[in-house]
């Protein structure tokens, strides 16, 4: 039978878990999925055979599923989660985790208290490219020598006319380029580096056509082992571009998502194999469905989740202050070294 799971949120990111539990069907039974747009909700439903709620409320109680997959609005996240956990389910919740660290410990108050799992989808951690520099990177730690420098590169559109108006509301989405797809470059600096990050300094624009979030950012940032890194995106016209850069002693690696991963130990780039993995989504489920039977703390737990959050609220308060700001988070390093 496996286990009977449900989905809360029926936006873009909504049909690639949907996909994923249909590769997964020996272990996950989809049962329902709410949206407050209804017709969302059950053009989804007729697709991959669920029933269709427009309350979730409604829906986790009714249908009692083991596992939630929340893909709402950042604002929601907190909510929902509380709820979910509270009603002693399993939960597979969206990055960014909430819209503040604050908001984090109340959710992990709740998983904790009603002995469930939760994991959060920082998918970064399963990409091909990604899992394929980071073994890479074990595997040879000795050829490449120390790890001095990273720089995470990010350029894409982001006031394109088909991204939800709540994106660009800093009370509903948390923040703009920075916010969103600056998670997805803290996680990779955080779990390429093995360190937590605790000094941040950040310079933000916000010079965006519409709403009040910003539009690009750089963020100087440095971890605990002293390794310094950088952070630069811009959300502006342009050639999009996605890119991280590992300078170690003896080599230079450079990671780009979905082309693939160079080494260069002579001056000169050369592309290493890249294995072929499943879905990102696939293999994030296979991750929590591990933890939950193992009673284990998933990758991307809750610790880690909250410090890439503790680091976004650090990037804002450092632009506020126009000064270098620490980051103090409980999470242990050594669970940055999980693979």
């Amino acid at each position: 039978m496996g286990y009977r799971i449900a989905v809360i949120g029926a936006g873009q990111i909504t049909e690639g878990h949907l996909m994923a539990m249909n590769e997964l069907q020996d272990r996950l039974k989809p049962v329902a999925i709410a949206d407050i747009r209804i017709d969302r909700a059950e053009q989804l439903s007729e697709t991959y055979g669920m029933i269709a709620y427009e309350d979730y409320r409604e829906m986790v109680l009714r249908e009692k599923p083991d596992i939630v997959v929340i893909t709402l609005p950042h604002h929601l996240h907190m909510e929902a989660a509380i709820f979910c956990a509270e009603a002693g389910c399993h939960i597979l919740l969206e990055k960014p985790m909430a819209l503040n660290a604050k908001q984090c410990d109340d959710i992990m108050d709740a998983v904790r208290h009603n002995n469930v799992r939760l994991m959060v989808g920082h998918t970064q951690h399963f990409l091909a490219e990604n899992m394929a520099a980071k073994k890479f990177i074990k595997n040879e730690a000795k050829r490449l020598g120390q790890l001095v420098m990273m720089n995470d590169t990010r350029h894409k559109a982001y006031y394109n006319t088909d991204r939800p108006a709540w994106f660009l509301d800093k009370q509903r989405a948390g923040g703009g380029i920075l916010f969103n797809l600056g998670s997805h470059s803290i996680d990779r600096l955080m779990w390429f580096g093995n360190a937590r990050i605790v000094k941040v300094r950040a310079s933000i624009s916000h010079y965006g056509p519409a709403g009040d979030v910003e539009g690009s950012g750089v963020v100087f940032l440095e971890n605990e082992s002293g390794v310094p890194s950088t952070i630069v995106q811009s959300g502006y016209e342009g050639v999009p571009g996605n890119e991280l850069e590992l300078i170690f002693t003896e080599a230079m690696m450079k990671v780009i998502p979905g082309k693939g991963v160079w080494l260069s130990r002579n001056g000169v780039y050369e592309q290493i194999p890249v294995p072929r993995e499943d879905s990102p989504f696939v293999l994030q489920f296979r991750e929590l469905l591990a933890s939950i039977e193992g009673e284990r703390e998933p990758e991307c737990s809750m610790d880690y989740s909250r410090d890439v959050i503790a680091v976004l609220d650090g990037i804002y308060r450092s632009h506020e202050l126009k000064a270098e700001v620490k980051i103090s988070t409980p999470m242990l390093s050594e669970e940055l070294g999980h693979i």
